[in-house]
């Protein structure tokens, strides 16, 4: 387990940029706290002057080196004092809460970024042994609770410190036998405050884990609200939601039952200090050791020490909380990469999209190989199909081209250049995806299809889309291009989110075509049609059309069958009717012919 203390390393290294924001802040929370302090001064002088005159002392000697000899001039020097004490108090303390507070909005700002700048880095397995709500609530939440500590408890922790050692300092010198009893609670406040952080911090990396579990609950229901309502789950998902918030709030109670007791534990001790300085001082004052002035300094000025203390455990509980979450930012930051960039450029225009797949292995996280020593040759320019039943490799071979998922063995070329050292930016501009689960972004139409090509023109987007038959029913659409899609294109059915993921790929007019299942939720008519635009489509690039339907793929120049990986038939849709086999027997089925109908090309 990580500690707070390696957690605030790591996260002191990430506020370098901001090294000059964090001094400034910490002078003006120092120099706030030196005139905060200075009253109790004003309030013991003003006493002196006041006593001095009750006995027929016409002068206190401090004040009277600058010129205040009498009572009425010490009075108004002192109100001026304390004029200007209070405006420059009042003035640091406005620059402190500024400068931590914009050095907190600077922290969380460029702390989100880089999280999510790195979280894109990430391949997809990441994401798929992950939940999008813990994540989330990491960039969130998490975040969110750095920046109320860097808010208030960077600038308690510097006023504490300043506090105890202008006050001890000043007691030591005016009355050190009375100020050794001030001191006495101060071990014992800070021993209790150590111990109640390492009780705390275990909690609170609880409260935050559930935080994330819970998180992940809610995402996961928002998306998934239409299982269940037709499952109607409602009543059994409420059940499960109670279960986790309830597991969230009792890992909060058993924090909060810890951390409230720290301040009435600490009354205690502060108490005995007081009444001893009350006591031992006021029988000093007595007694003419003291003036009524420094007693009275010493009694005000004791509650400034150690009250402030009090704040240590409220101060600690934010620390805590900031240090669980920042643990949990910083661990996603430093997730390793394992899939980097090549080196070498790789621009668009000049790749001709000639693909092999040389002696590939590649199995997903705690299964099975699901390829070995796969071979696979793509000329140039070629339409290739790649068919065969779920689970036997075909969109897989799509995402290895995308480097989405690392190698275990072999490699895989474009042009003769292996992918892997390729800047991984330029391969993949260079390839354009229509992926079987359409992802919408929030917006206009036009801008989903403009999504990998943001310069295009209004123009260069309808004609996209006249291509991947989808202008007709985008023209009827209620704002036509300009219509609001929703959240993951909810607005739109399946077929209409998927031809405009297909004008999308099209607009990008990468060198090479990826298809995954790109007709699956398209209607026959549509798909028809789809099938006239691929001819203009896929010319003069290199396509991969992965299907289901064989009609979709009865064209291509070459037809690649797969079986759990491995390919079992290659060929034109003629030669391979003609050989029987596995793609005979799938094209029967899904003609729907009896096993002693004649086979139709």
């Amino acid at each position: 387990m990580i500690s707070s203390g390696s957690t605030l390393y790591r996260l002191l290294r990430h506020l370098q940029p901001y090294r000059g924001l964090v001094a400034w802040a910490a002078f003006c929370s120092v120099v706030n706290k030196v005139f905060d302090l200075a009253p109790p001064v004003l309030i013991a002088l003003a006493v002196d002057v006041l006593s001095a005159s009750s006995v027929n002392q016409q002068q206190t000697a401090w004040l009277a080196r600058f010129g205040a000899e009498d009572v009425p001039s010490q009075l108004l020097m002192l109100a001026v004092l304390s004029f200007l004490v209070w405006s420059a108090e009042s003035l640091f303390e406005y620059l402190y809460g500024v400068l931590w507070r914009n050095l907190a909005q600077s922290t969380q700002h460029s702390l989100r970024l880089e999280a999510y700048g790195h979280l894109q880095t990430l391949e997809m397995d990441f994401f798929e042994h992950d939940s999008s709500g813990r994540l989330l609530t990491v960039l969130n939440e998490d975040i969110n609770q750095l920046e109320r500590f860097l808010d208030r408890g960077a600038n308690e922790i510097l006023q504490l410190i300043t506090t105890v050692v202008l006050v001890g300092g000043a007691m030591a010198l005016m009355a050190p036998g009375v100020a050794f009893f001030a001191y006495l609670p101060i071990p014992v406040i800070l021993w209790g405050s150590l111990q109640f952080q390492k009780r705390l911090a275990p909690r609170y990396r609880e409260v935050r884990d559930q935080a994330g579990t819970l998180g992940s609950r809610l995402a996961n229901n928002l998306s998934g609200m239409l299982t269940i309502k037709s499952f109607t789950a409602e009543a059994w998902e409420l059940e499960q939601l109670r279960r986790d918030s309830e597991a969230y709030r009792s890992s909060n109670r058993r924090a909060i039952k810890l951390s409230a007791a720290f301040i009435p534990l600490i009354r205690f001790a502060i108490l005995f200090a007081f009444i001893a300085i009350l006591m031992i001082g006021g029988l000093k004052t007595w007694r003419g050791e003291l003036s009524i002035g420094t007693y009275s300094f010493l009694v005000f000025i004791t509650q400034r020490l150690l009250w402030p203390l009090t704040t240590l455990g409220r101060t600690l509980d934010d620390y805590q909380r900031s240090m669980a979450s920042s643990r949990r930012v910083l661990d996603l930051i430093d997730t390793p990469v394992q899939i980097r960039s090549g080196s070498s450029p790789f621009p668009p225009e000049r790749v001709r999209g000639a693909i092999s797949y040389e002696h590939v292995d590649f199995g997903y996280r705690n299964r099975e190989l699901l390829l070995k020593d796969f071979c696979l040759q793509i000329n140039a320019g070629a339409t290739v199909g790649i068919v065969g039943a779920t689970g036997s490799g075909k969109s897989t071979l799509m995402k290895l081209l995308l480097r989405l998922y690392p190698l275990s063995e072999g490699r895989i070329c474009i042009d003769g250049r292996s992918i892997n050292t390729l800047n991984l930016n330029d391969l993949r501009r260079s390839i354009a995806l229509v992926s079987q689960e359409v992802y919408l972004f929030q917006g206009s139409v036009a801008a989903n299809i403009a999504y990998g090509n943001p310069q295009a023109t209004r123009q260069q987007v309808i004609a996209a889309a006249q291509q991947a038959e989808a202008d007709g029913f985008i023209q009827g659409l209620p704002n036509g291009y300009d219509t609001l899609v929703g959240e993951r294109g909810q607005r739109l059915s399946g077929g209409q989110r998927q031809r405009i993921a297909l004008a999308r790929a099209i607009l990008k007019d990468a060198p090479i075509l990826v298809l995954d299942e790109a007709t699956a939720a398209v209607d026959n008519e549509t798909e028809a049609a789809i099938q006239r635009s691929l001819l203009q489509i896929t010319a003069n690039r290199t396509t991969l059309v992965i299907a289901h339907r064989l009609s979709t793929v009865r064209h291509a120049d070459q037809i690649v069958v797969l079986e759990h990986g491995r390919i079992v038939q290659q060929g034109r849709h003629d030669e391979l009717l003609q050989k029987g086999g596995a793609y005979a027997e799938l094209w029967r089925v899904q003609a729907g012919l009896r096993p002693d109908e004649a086979m139709t090309v």
